[in-house]
C-alpha cells in the first residue's frame, strides 16, 4: 500500500528525510509493518479454518457437539477487524506523511555522513 501510494517502500522512506519528516517516515514504516503482521495472522487463521471446513466437507473429519470452527471463527473475525483497523491507521499515517512532507525536497538517498569526532575527545586523550 505504501509503495502504491508514495512510490517508495517503507524502508526507503527512512533514508529520505531528517527531523520531523523522518519521524513521520518511521511512523509510516511502523504502521506498514503492523499491517503486514496482522494480515499474516489473519491469513494463517483463515487458512486453518478453511482446512477444518474442507476436512468436514470431504468427510475426513467428524463434526463434534461443539461445532466445527469453535474458537477459530471468533479468531478470524477479530483478526479481520484488527486488519481493517491497521489499514485505516496506515492510511492516516500516509496522509499525515504527505501533509508534512508536501513541497519539501527529499534528502538524497546517499548514506548519511558520519560526524567527526569532537575536538574535546582528542584533548582528553593526550
Amino acid at each position: 500500500m505504501v509503495h502504491q501510494t508514495l512510490g517508495k517502500t517503507p524502508s526507503e522512506l527512512r533514508f529520505l528525510h531528517e527531523g520531523t519528516d523522518l519521524v513521520m517516515a518511521v511512523l509510516v514504516t511502523s504502521a506498514a509493518r503492523h499491517l503486514d503482521d496482522v494480515h499474516r495472522q489473519f491469513t494463517d487463521a483463515a487458512q486453518q479454518a478453511a482446512t477444518a471446513l474442507t476436512s468436514v466437507v470431504d468427510g475426513t473429519k467428524s463434526i463434534n457437539s461443539l461445532g466445527v470452527l469453535q474458537y477459530s471463527a471468533i479468531q478470524v473475525d477479530i483478526l479481520a477487524a484488527r486488519r481493517a483497523d491497521a489499514v485505516d491507521r496506515l492510511k492516516e499515517a500516509i496522509a499525515v506523511y504527505r501533509q508534512v512532507t508536501a513541497d519539501k525536497p527529499t534528502a538524497p538517498s546517499s548514506p548519511r555522513a558520519t560526524p567527526a569526532p569532537s575536538t574535546t575527545a582528542r584533548r582528553t586523550r593526550r
